[in-house]
């Protein structure tokens, strides 16, 4: 163990205690900031995936497939979301790994992975805003259910798709997987039947969506109209921080689940874009197939296209209330997951700048409250704008964290290749991963704009995932590695991984809070001959628990 001289008083120490008693129960829940242990892992590699991929059950899809397949026609968007769905998989594929593997959330991975303790806050940030930005398109898309279904005024179902989420978010990973798991088959029998009967009874409708030119176009493909419809596609890219939040509940891989582990992580990591990419070309054939009886101001509407599709094929005093019914399932399945993970960002993003921990449930209503002023604000009839705008930024953070791991972890071996998250191990900002995410999010921020002309703005989002993998290791080679870590001996004898390469189950009680943790999230304390978590190290206002810098950490 590492010691020094000075040690901190007891009041300190108490009021440290203190700040982490309601994280300490928080924790026993959903593990809000930190390593979740392997005695809560319990559940199979399966159940984690359904659960994962109970988040996928959104609307959203049908509305951003429809509104690309309106604009620039059948050809172009079903090529710009085949685009997207490549990109995302291939740089979802690493991130979903680490985060299963070594059991930690994306923001946990994004500081060890090229940013540093302090400089993934800024990333933190844009996932939260992803989560609230989501959360408010899909509460939009269930009040127009309501307001269709059971008249509700639009701004009462704004507030209904916002409160009725609440309940279920409190209890975390538990309550989500007995929701997701149950709700599924429901969904999918929904989702999948009317596109079948429709295809079955009328074959001329595969005809007339693949015919189909859009309101800007001929018909043909074209690169400018790709590139648009694929960067409004890659605002999902950020769908596999919220995918990870569940992945990191898996159990540890062995010689004997080896398949089944794999199997799941790749289904519900990187794979969630394959029904994500499914959903958005349901969405174009929907759309085009209402559009003659609704008009294109409301085709885009999930509750107008599984309201028509539904109309075809069954009694019309049923239709209103299956379209009703698909619609509140998809909202609650996404959204307590949008709010779950938001309140997890931005409890990681609060604790660590303040040093402060205020309770998940407060930042669970921070994220609601946001989501509830976008709706108000009537942001569906600008969707595509925002998330055209919002692709760019969590492209570059995307492809920034997956290149740290890809290339400079593995290829390069300049990044250490076992992931570092808590403080006092890593260094406050690594300049490899924020100066390639700020090149590459500003750069194709000011194409979008047009600040670089007309011709090069539809390529922003190609510039951000281009800069992103090309600066991301550049600036490693330049920095020579040296502000990956802050040291490399956490002054625990034991090592961090048992002889299968998983997150040692060994547990020490932290000196702070009193409170037994498993040896990945502890340290050496710095005043005492003992263990702090690293809950307790995030909130240690004075420092003192937290271990020196080594001299030359490699």
């Amino acid at each position: 163990m590492t010691t020094t001289e000075s040690a901190p008083s007891a009041a300190d120490e108490g009021t440290a205690a203190a700040q982490t008693s309601q994280a300490t129960k928080e924790t026993l829940e959903d593990y809000t900031l930190r390593f979740a242990p392997r005695s809560y892992r319990r559940w199979t590699p399966m159940v984690v995936a359904t659960t994962a991929l109970g988040g996928i059950a959104y609307m959203a899809d049908f509305s951003i497939g429809a509104g690309i397949g309106l604009a620039h026609g059948t050809g172009n968007a079903l090529v710009a979301i085949a685009v997207a769905a490549v990109v995302i998989f291939v740089t979802g594929f690493p991130l979903a790994y680490y985060g299963a593997r070594y059991n930690i959330d994306l923001d946990l991975i994004t500081r060890g992975s090229g940013f540093g303790y302090y400089g993934s806050v800024l990333t933190s940030v844009i996932f939260a805003s992803f989560t609230f930005i989501f959360f408010a398109l899909e509460g939009s898309i269930m009040a127009q259910g309501l307001k269709l279904g059971l008249g509700l005024p639009l701004w009462l179902g704004y507030a209904v798709s916002t409160l009725m989420v609440i309940p279920l978010v409190i209890y975390g990973m538990k309550a989500l997987s007995k929701l997701q798991v149950w709700t599924t088959p429901i969904w999918l029998l929904l989702m999948v039947g009317p596109l079948v009967y429709l295809i079955a009874s009328d074959p001329g409708t595969v005809d007339r969506f693949l015919s189909y030119a859009g309101t800007d176009g001929d018909g043909g493909v074209n690169t400018a109209s790709v590139l648009l419809g694929a960067g409004v596609c890659l605002s999902l890219i950020a769908q596999i921080g919220e995918q990870i939040d569940y992945l990191r509940f898996m159990p540890p891989k062995t010689e004997a689940n080896k398949r089944s582990w794999w199997t799941a992580v790749i289904m519900a990591g990187p794979g969630w874009v394959v029904l994500g990419a499914l959903k958005q070309a349901i969405g174009v054939f929907l759309a085009v197939y209402i559009l003659a009886k609704v008009g294109p101001d409301v085709a885009p509407e999930p509750i107008q296209q599984f309201k028509g599709a539904f109309d075809a094929m069954m009694p019309s005093w049923l239709v209103l209330p299956l379209a009703v019914a698909l619609v509140v399932i998809s909202q609650i399945k996404i959204n307590v997951t949008n709010a779950y993970s938001g309140s997890l960002a931005w409890t990681n993003s609060f604790t660590r700048v303040t040093r402060t921990y205020p309770g998940r449930m407060v930042f669970v209503l921070v994220n609601l409250g946001f989501a509830l002023a976008l709706m108000e604000a009537d942001m569906f009839s600008f969707l595509n704008d925002i998330l055209g705008f919002y692709s760019n930024c969590a492209i570059a953070w995307v492809v920034t964290v997956a290149t740290d791991i890809g290339i400079n972890k593995y290829l390069l071996k300049i990044s250490p290749l076992q992931p570092e998250f808590r403080r006092g191990m890593l260094h406050p900002v690594n300049p490899v991963g924020v100066t390639a995410f700020v090149a590459a999010s500003g750069l194709s921020i000011a194409m979008y704009f047009h600040a670089l002309g007309d011709t090069l703005q539809p390529y922003s989002p190609v510039a951000a995932a281009v800069i992103a993998f090309v600066l991301t290791p550049l600036m490693a080679v330049a920095t020579k590695g040296k502000y990956y870590l802050r040291r490399s001996d956490d002054g625990i004898d034991e090592p961090l991984l048992d002889a299968e390469g998983n997150p040692s189950a060994t547990t020490y009680d932290c000196h702070v809070c009193a409170q037994p943790y498993e040896r990945p999230d502890l340290t050496a304390c710095a005043a005492h001959d003992a263990v702090v978590c690293s809950l307790c190290l995030s909130t240690d206002k004075a420092g003192e628990h937290v271990l020196p810098a080594e001299a030359a950490a490699v």
